[in-house]
């Protein structure tokens, strides 16, 4: 999913000599990699009683305007392992957070992402790797990841071309994330080829809208976001009257939403995330009078996106996409999931929370079947996960990944605003 500092973080990112990172090999390398990660700290610590440790890290923006976000990915990561008592057969879990995002940047960082997951690869502990948030940092770690033959598990990024060729995606992917000519990348979110077109069918269909406005943040994710959404708009009869990317350092938006104003759009589409100015769009299309609804995708299904544009701004006004379902939808496991965080955390979960748990507990389920420390027969079992009840978000039938490593679970929700809450509208599954 999200982000910025896209192509600017890759620009930056200076090569490693992996050969001679990995020449650490060890303890050493261990010691000094997880005595400098970033992020909140480690859940557990050294083992004791000769117990041997199988460690599970995660890399996220837990730095800037996504640590809220991240923060309900963290703590679902933390209840699924809470659910083994952290420990599995002989086998001591222990997991550590791991900041893919610096103070300076504000968001996520190339080169830290790019370290996260050499530091992985090289810690001989570590056999999954949770993570990233953004869609432009698993371009920087998959390849790492994949050298290493090390499991990868996203509980959020949804640019397509990681994972298949479609149209839209460069030509190269998504090869290029594989030199070891293998999979070991999956995600338990669906694809922006699903949400962009849904989006669309829900404007022309619930909304009934006939002009649409469409800004993107420039970002892989935001951007390839809305040109899926502008594709299934001119094929199903939208007139699209304008599509343009934004400047995410400008403070306000008040001249654009005077200029879309004057176009007399039915929707404006926002292809982008909170962090990326989502609630300030918001705010300045209620300042100049622009009373078309707003449409956005899940990078700003949070409750940071209603707090930052104002609750007046949105209600009734303003939809919201999200890959799955609203955690207010959920039953069984799922429902369980909600209550048991909601009386652990004093808050109900954000959407992400249950991806961050499912991700921890196909990690987890793949160690107890394996009952091995081995790098590679738990990413055999992670990517042969099928029938998966043992979540939250696969109710009774289960969900299982495709050969792409895709959940099969292909749903989204679109949610309204009202009293300053998401209340879902419509669920369409494919």
């Amino acid at each position: 999913m999200k982000n910025r500092e896209a192509e600017q973080n890759e620009a930056q990112a200076r090569p490693v000599d992996r050969r001679k990172f990995l020449a650490l090999g060890g303890s050493v390398a261990a010691g000094a990699f997880l005595s400098g990660c970033g992020g909140d700290g480690d859940t557990g610590g050294g083992a004791s009683g000769g117990e041997e440790v199988i460690r599970i890290v995660s890399s996220l923006p837990r730095t800037g305007s996504a640590k809220g976000q991240t923060n309900t990915i963290v703590n679902g990561i933390q209840m699924a392992i809470e659910d083994y008592n952290g420990k599995i057969g002989s086998f001591k879990i222990e997991y550590s957070d791991w900041d893919d995002a610096t103070a300076a940047a504000g968001a996520w960082d190339g080169p830290t992402e790019k370290a996260n997951a050499q530091k992985a690869v090289a810690d001989p502990d570590v056999m999954a790797y949770i993570g990233p948030y953004n869609s432009n940092a698993a371009k920087i770690s998959m390849p790492e990841l994949n050298e290493g033959g090390l499991v990868q598990i996203s509980p959020a990024v949804t640019w397509p071309g990681l994972t298949k060729k479609i149209k839209g995606v460069a030509a190269d992917e998504p090869e290029k994330y594989r030199p070891a000519k293998r999979k070991t990348f999956c995600r338990v979110c669906t694809t922006d080829d699903l949400q962009g077109p849904l989006a669309a069918d829900f404007a022309k269909e619930v909304l009934k809208v006939k002009r649409v406005y469409i800004l993107d943040d420039k970002e892989l994710y935001g951007e390839g976001l809305a040109k899926l959404f502008k594709q299934q708009c001119e094929a199903i009869g939208i007139e699209v009257v304008g599509h343009e990317g934004i400047n995410t350092s400008s403070i306000e938006f008040g001249g654009l939403m005077t200029k879309i104003k004057g176009m007399n759009p039915d929707l404006l589409y926002f292809g982008g995330t909170t962090q990326s100015k989502g609630g300030q769009i918001a705010k300045d299309m209620v300042n100049v009078g622009l009373k078309c609804p707003m449409l956005a995708p899940d990078g700003c299904y949070e409750q940071a996106f209603i707090n930052s544009a104002g609750a007046d701004n949105l209600n009734g006004r303003c939809y919201v996409s999200i890959v799955g379902l609203d955690p207010a939808q959920l039953t069984g496991k799922g429902a369980e999931f909600v209550k048991r965080y909601k009386e652990k955390h004093k808050t109900d979960p954000e959407a992400f929370a249950l991806y961050g748990y499912e991700c921890a507990k196909v990690v987890l389920e793949a160690i107890k079947k394996v009952n091995k420390k081995d790098r590679e027969e738990i990413l055999k079992a992670v990517l042969a996960t099928k029938n998966f009840t043992a979540g939250a978000v696969g109710g009774s039938e289960g969900w299982g990944f495709d050969a792409n490593g895709d959940t099969t679970l292909r749903q989204v929700t679109i949610s309204g605003v009202e009293n300053g809450k998401f209340v879902p509208k419509k669920t369409v599954t494919k």
